[in-house]
């Protein structure tokens, strides 16, 4: 399966020493809530302000008033809260990220400059560096029988031990409008996901995503 490091630069998130620890980043998802709790608690109070349930929310970040945040959350430097989104906890958002309205986010990390700005819902998921989701892409992170939730590789299905699995984005994917990312979805660093997908199992980087049956690599003059 595609490794942690292999999706991410981790220098771009203040999870990065966290994830260096797993081989595969979905072994990361259930120490998230500590992890957020004890990156907050280490938060110089003149750069953010601390709030009740574990919130710590840097001083530049910008907060819309009907946004619903609850602990432990760290919101990085430079990043927008739109109006409407709930951040359910156990959320480790970094710098200049943008989370929208209606948006709702529950035991994820964000990397710096992701964007999930329109009426996306990300659980139980890591997105890396400038990962960006479009209008009404959500991960799915429960399958329907409540089995534990299996990633799909080389013809291979990978137990992750978690009946609650979202979706791994590496550096740079773009999701297109209205896709749903299945559970235990893994995709490479710097693909590209067509509108309207769904999208199951591992998409290798540097790919455009049109369906399971049309995945092509990137190159120059392709439409």
């Amino acid at each position: 399966m595609i490794k942690t490091t292999e999706l991410f630069d981790l220098s771009h998130s203040a999870a990065g020493e966290y994830l260096s620890r797993f081989e595969y980043p979905y072994s990361a998802l259930s120490g998230i809530k500590d992890l957020v709790r004890e990156i907050g608690r280490s938060l110089d109070p003149g750069e953010y302000d601390s709030f009740e349930d574990e919130v710590w929310i840097h001083k530049s970040a910008v907060i819309a008033p009907t946004a619903c945040i609850n602990g432990p959350c760290v919101i990085g430097a430079g990043t927008e809260v739109r109006h409407c989104a709930f951040i359910r906890g156990s959320a480790l958002i970094g710098e200049d990220c943008v989370v929208g309205n209606s948006v709702e986010i529950k035991n994820a990390i964000l990397f710096d400059g992701v964007q999930v700005p329109h009426y996306n819902y990300v659980g139980d998921s890591i997105l890396g560096y400038k990962a960006h989701m479009g209008a009404g892409a959500v991960t799915s992170n429960v399958k329907s029988d409540r089995s534990n939730v299996k990633i799909r590789y080389n013809g291979e299905c990978i137990d992750t031990g978690r009946y609650k699995c979202g979706a791994m984005l590496g550096d740079h994917v773009e999701v297109g409008c209205n896709s749903v990312l299945n559970p235990g979805t893994v995709i490479g660093r710097n693909t590209n996901v067509y509108p309207l997908s769904c999208v199951r199992g591992t998409v290798p980087a540097n790919s455009i995503y049109k369906s399971a049956a049309q995945t092509v690599t990137k190159s120059m003059g392709r439409c």
